[in-house]
């Protein structure tokens, strides 16, 4: 069997019962770029058709896909391919552009190579993308994780300059705790540690506790 053929035949064996799962399902060409096959699920959400999706190329994804969790999810694709191991899936969450006037809804999706060509490479990925409740507290905290992980790449620049004292004191700050409680933590003087403070609100272009709580959350400092 050709690769050509091998990959008719397994968009024909998943085809046959795509619809039945609760989910999406996606088959990618070799290296994810290009949408071969999608469940009609998929097809009535993005309201396309299945040639439409395949002219797209990598189009597909700046069209539906929030092209800034890219650096989450790209990645992962590229393990799943270099490892090359049919046992072997990913999963990760997307925001998918899906809701009502083309808003963003969100997703979690697995995904694993479904066939290797006859040189051994992989010849076709499978995904299987389920959409969450909007009303459930899942959805919620998933997108806070979202919100955070976005921040720390557009911020972590500025937290990189911060010494191993300031990224203490940033730690303290988040808690809600003052200048001499902080103090006597660290055992240093109020002083200095209001010198810090001025510092951490320089260094990171901030005015507020809330926005140092932002650092701190995203960076695991708390």
């Amino acid at each position: 069997m050709t690769d050509q053929e091998l990959i008719a035949h397994r968009i024909d064996e998943v085809a046959a019962t795509a619809d039945y799962h609760p989910g999406v399902v996606v088959i990618l060409n070799n290296d994810a770029r290009q949408v071969l096959y999608m469940s009609q699920r998929g097809l009535r959400q993005l309201h396309t058709t299945i040639p439409e999706l395949t002219a797209m190329g990598e189009e597909y994804y700046a069209r539906y896909f929030n092209p800034d969790e890219a650096q989450e999810y790209v990645p992962k694709v590229v393990e799943l391919l270099t490892r090359n191991d049919p046992d072997y899936s990913v999963s990760f969450f997307q925001q998918v552009r899906t809701g009502p006037n083309g808003g963003f809804e969100l997703h979690l999706s697995t995904a694993r190579v479904l066939a290797q060509g006859r040189d051994g490479q992989p010849l076709l990925v499978i995904c299987l993308s389920c959409a969450i409740d909007r009303d459930s507290h899942i959805n919620t905290k998933v997108q806070r994780l979202l919100d955070e992980n976005a921040f720390l790449r557009s911020h972590a620049a500025r937290f990189s300059s911060l010494s191993t004292r300031e990224r203490q004191v940033l730690a303290h700050l988040s808690r809600g705790q003052s200048s001499a409680e902080i103090a006597e933590a660290l055992h240093i003087s109020i002083q200095t540690v209001d010198t810090h403070r001025r510092n951490l609100r320089q260094k990171l272009g901030v005015v507020s506790g809330f926005e140092l709580g932002q650092y701190a959350r995203a960076f695991d400092l708390i």
